[in-house]
């Protein structure tokens, strides 16, 4: 019996593994750039590309994907993945999140405010780069929460596809460590409660009772 429970336990042990690995991986490939393959991507409606930000002043040639660690000038390379991508115009913004959207803002979030111009700190016209390759360069001149945005037109009809990504400019980027403290300390106490751990502290805890 006592097996069973302890089989039956770390069954549902693994399950709440899997479903928070998830619910981690979902928190973290927030926006239009995810990471595919250890690779920095972002997707533009059915566009892709690689997504990479330089800060040469301060890191060189280290890369980072979206979160940015310090306010300095920062180059935006953005390598397209499709063909297509090359012969139609692309255009890039970063807003300040002064909404508090934060890192899963969507398109149809942005939509809502009334002047995105007015929280606008970088904007690139549209471009068609035949070489595949679209650059951006930015100063930052404060730390706190961006939203980036890039459309892209379609090569053959009129539709327009976003793609949304919020970053942070000075802060910690702590990537997935924080995610794997909550998962294991959620482990721990579910196995913990399932075992029983609950009732043997309050019997430890529960001073006994006096018989008459």
């Amino acid at each position: 019996m006592l097996i069973k429970q302890r089989a039956k336990s770390a069954s549902v042990c693994c399950l709440i593994s899997f479903t928070l690995l998830f619910l981690c991986y979902d928190a973290y490939a927030h926006g239009g750039v995810f990471l595919e393959k250890d690779i920095c991507v972002i997707e533009i409606g059915f566009f892709k590309a690689h997504f990479t930000v330089y800060q040469p002043k301060i890191s060189r040639h280290k890369e980072f994907c979206e979160d940015i660690p310090d306010v300095t000038e920062s180059v935006f390379v953005i390598e397209y993945l499709h063909d297509s991508l090359r012969e139609v115009p692309v255009d890039f913004r970063i807003i300040n999140d002064v909404r508090d959207l934060g890192r899963f803002a969507t398109w149809e979030d942005l939509e809502k405010i009334d002047d995105l111009n007015h929280d606008t700190v970088f904007y690139q016209p549209p471009l068609v780069r035949p070489d595949g390759v679209f650059l951006a360069l930015h100063s930052f001149e404060k730390k706190g929460n961006y939203i980036g945005i890039m459309t892209a037109k379609h090569p053959t009809n009129d539709e327009t596809y976003t793609a949304v990504f919020p970053f942070q400019v000075g802060g910690n980027n702590w990537g997935y460590i924080p995610f794997i403290i909550a998962l294991i300390i959620l482990i721990q106490l579910s196995y913990w409660l399932m075992n029983g751990g609950y009732v043997r502290l309050r019997k430890f805890v529960t001073p006994p009772q006096n018989k008459a």
